[in-house]
């Protein structure tokens, strides 16, 4: 039987974390899959997402297959621990800025930077942008942190007209299990995306209203 490079076995798995403790050995194991090149699915502080080790170029070319995506089109984001993390993958930017991101993450933004040399090539568009995520939410940042890495972010939708994104993760499972390595149930999703601010100019452009209320933190 013939594998891919990206591929290897595990049993297809539906784990439970809860937010306010999470279990660390679920954890490492989530960690552990990402780490032999494997994708999951996770939740977030809006809608459940799927990723990989953005160190992982076969893994990354596997979410966007699952996603329907072109790599060298995909605008994909990914999310770091904290403010750290951050700025190893983008160019400086000032500390107006910086105070911003400070009171607003962990939260339901994705900011758009100009990229530094550190992103992977899929994941910086022809402009040299990048999107980043800091969510609110412990599960997938302790994952960000024990793997050493930020994690590539991309949104499960939903096929219903009405509702965008999938929510329940049990029926997540269901619709992926032949197709990811891990999904983590961490409770019931949202139907909000984040909130995507444009910082490439040197200025707080919204381009897509969602979950997170910037004029909070201005």
């Amino acid at each position: 039987m013939q594998i891919c490079e990206y591929a290897f076995f595990i049993l297809q798995m539906l784990i439970k974390i809860y937010e306010d403790n999470p279990n660390p050995k679920a954890i490492q194991q989530a960690v552990d899959i990402l780490k032999r090149g494997g994708v999951i699915i996770y939740p977030t502080d809006t809608v459940y997402g799927i990723g990989c080790d953005i160190t992982n170029q076969k893994a990354i070319e596997r979410v966007c297959a699952i996603r329907g995506l072109r790599p060298d089109k995909a605008n994909l984001s990914f999310i770091c621990y904290d403010l750290t993390d951050i700025s190893q993958y983008t160019k400086p930017f000032d500390t107006t800025v910086f105070r911003v991101l400070k009171k607003a993450l962990p939260g339901p933004f994705t900011f758009i930077f100009n990229a530094s040399s550190q992103v992977p090539k899929l994941l910086s568009s022809k402009k040299k942008t990048v999107g980043i995520r800091v969510p609110d939410n412990s599960i997938v940042r302790e994952i960000v942190k024990e793997l050493g890495n930020p994690i590539v972010t991309a949104s499960i939708h939903d096929e219903d007209e009405i509702i965008e994104y999938s929510t329940d993760p049990e029926l997540i499972y269901e619709k992926y299990e032949d197709k990811v390595d891990l999904v983590i149930d961490g409770g019931y999703g949202d139907n909000i995306a984040s909130t995507v601010v444009d910082l490439t100019n040197g200025e707080f452009e919204i381009i897509r209203d969602g979950k997170g209320d910037l004029e909070l933190y201005l």
